[in-house]
């Protein structure tokens, strides 16, 4: 099986001894987007997982499936028809119920774009627009761009992985703030999604 990322590895790797040593460490880039999901799962999904351990949003997205037998995922009528108290039994708290029915709400009013359409919308773009979401964030849209549009050149700076694994790879006192994270990252471009990847991946020193 080919390695598709050995061309980002190899970029990454002669940035510096401290990149190459940790990413001969690791070895080769294993990440695995969830190729065309479409942008309101995704977000609905990465909004069970924020602020919570993987497990714990394993769980709540496994109660909510749980809710609509029938379907592979609940389609956005029936997220917005969902009442609150079902909802709420999943594990989301209120916050979270009401921004994953803005988001069903939003993808029937038609801003919250098909995977084609979100294919050919660029980055910027496309964060621009769902920003506007209640408890949509940078972030959240970030991850919809690494793992379902597959987007290879995204550095999600708000992200405490990312600048904690960068502080750990260079020995520093204190992580980096968003804004440096993002200067710092230029020179990774156009592999910062898979420089995340190794990001993130980095154990303590």
């Amino acid at each position: 099986m080919p390695d598709l990322y050995l061309p980002a590895t190899q970029f990454l790797a002669a940035i510096d001894d401290d990149w190459r040593r940790h990413i001969d460490a690791v070895g080769p880039c294993l990440h695995q987007p969830h190729a065309a999901r479409d942008p309101y799962e995704s977000l609905v999904r990465a909004i069970a997982y924020q602020q919570l351990h993987a497990r714990a949003g394993d769980a709540i997205v496994g109660r909510l499936l749980a809710l609509y037998p029938q379907d592979s995922f609940p389609r956005p009528e029936q997220i917005v028809a969902t009442d609150f108290d079902h909802l709420r039994a999943c594990g989301f708290s209120a916050s979270k119920i009401a921004t994953i029915q803005g988001i069903a709400q939003a993808t029937l009013d038609g801003v919250v774009p098909d995977y084609a359409t979100a294919l050919a919308m660029t980055d910027e773009a496309l964060i621009e627009r769902l920003v506007t979401l209640r408890g949509v964030g940078r972030w959240t849209v970030e991850m919809l761009l690494i793992y379902s549009l597959e987007r290879p050149d995204i550095l999600p700076a708000d992200d405490f992985g990312v600048r904690e694994g960068y502080r750990r790879l260079k020995g520093l006192e204190v992580q980096p703030t968003r804004k440096q994270m993002i200067d710092i990252g230029l020179p990774w471009s156009p592999y910062r999604t898979v420089a995340a990847w190794y990001l993130w991946r980095v154990s303590g020193k």
